[in-house]
């Protein structure tokens, strides 16, 4: 069997204090493979792309003008050159035999396009204020098999959440490509929009072990109050264009997917009842208002509804 090559492709903006970490975690993964790590930067202002270009001839290194992340991934992409394709964000952390034995379970498993595995949140320290080595999360990272109920064909599962963490999929190139790379016009859910996509016509794969520490902070987007509910949104185009069920006929039920949905709108609601930068309170009641609509056997978001309108904040 020819040696595979793997490309791995980091998006970086303003990144400076942790991609260094990042890359070098790449630089040591183990197995036998070719490796061809790609860094987008996409316009820093920081000297995120100079401590790119640090990290050795290994690492190629691209810039571009600032265009989102998925513009910065789509680069990397069409620069790619291996077989398999990881995208990992440019502040998040691989264990040493993430590649390996992802690799390993494409070997054993033809019929998938997809493995990924499970993650460890990498919090700050309270004490320190720093997040901790990540050796000291060794003992996370043992491998534990496949967990079968988040494999195979699971699109009626990613209508409930975006199963794979991005910095934790491995993908076989070809069917990568064939969705079309990440869409662009989405800041926010782009990943989630991809592996939808990629669950209609491809396998995956979870390893119960955990190959990422994935880092947590306050400038992450999930965090941050956008005047579209974009969750909620594609899951609800998803539905409409596909329905419950996957290729092989698992299915969620009706039930389950409007509770979700309902806790979609609930959270985008919560969002803007804050006094975060950009949280409004007409979209907050709005999206209260949505979360009772969807599932009205909750009570809850009709109380936040009608506590916005007295003039209650969430803190």
């Amino acid at each position: 069997m020819p040696t595979p090559v793997v490309s791995v492709i980091i998006p970086s903006y303003n990144c400076a204090p942790y991609l260094r970490e990042t890359v070098d975690s790449i630089l040591a993964q183990t197995g036998d493979f070719v490796l061809d790590v790609i860094v987008v930067d996409d316009g820093s202002t920081d000297g995120t792309p100079e401590i790119a270009r640090a990290c050795g001839d290994s690492v190629r290194v691209f810039e571009q003008a600032n265009a989102g992340v998925c513009a910065a991934r789509n680069r990397g992409l069409r620069e790619s050159r291996g077989d398999f394709v990881a995208f990992v964000d440019h502040d998040d952390y691989w264990f040493p035999h993430k590649l390996a034995n992802q690799l390993v379970a494409f070997a054993q498993h033809p019929e998938v396009d997809v493995v990924y595995s499970d993650i460890s949140y990498w919090f700050v320290n309270r004490q320190t204020r720093r997040f901790d080595p990540p050796e000291t999360f060794a003992e996370h990272a043992v491998a534990n098999g496949i967990d079968p109920e988040m494999s195979g064909w699971i699109y009626h599962r990613m209508l409930l959440e975006c199963c794979p963490l991005t910095s934790a999929a491995l993908i076989r190139r070809t069917p990568l490509l064939a969705t079309g790379g990440f869409d662009e016009f989405l800041p926010y859910s782009e990943d989630w929009d991809l592996f939808l996509r990629l669950s209609r016509s491809s396998q995956f794969l979870k390893l119960r072990e955990k190959t990422v520490l994935y880092r947590q902070h306050a400038r992450q987007g999930s965090r941050v109050a956008r005047p579209i509910d974009y969750r909620s949104r594609l899951v609800m185009r998803a539905f409409a264009q596909w329905g419950r069920a996957s290729p092989d006929g698992r299915a969620i039920s009706l039930r389950e997917f409007r509770r979700t949905l309902a806790s979609f709108h609930f959270g985008f609601g919560l969002l803007h009842a804050s006094r975060s930068a950009g949280a409004d309170r007409a979209l907050a009641r709005s999206a209260f208002f949505r979360a009772w609509r969807t599932d009205p056997f909750n009570p809850k978001p009709l109380a936040y509804w009608l506590a916005t309108g007295l003039g209650w904040t969430a803190r």
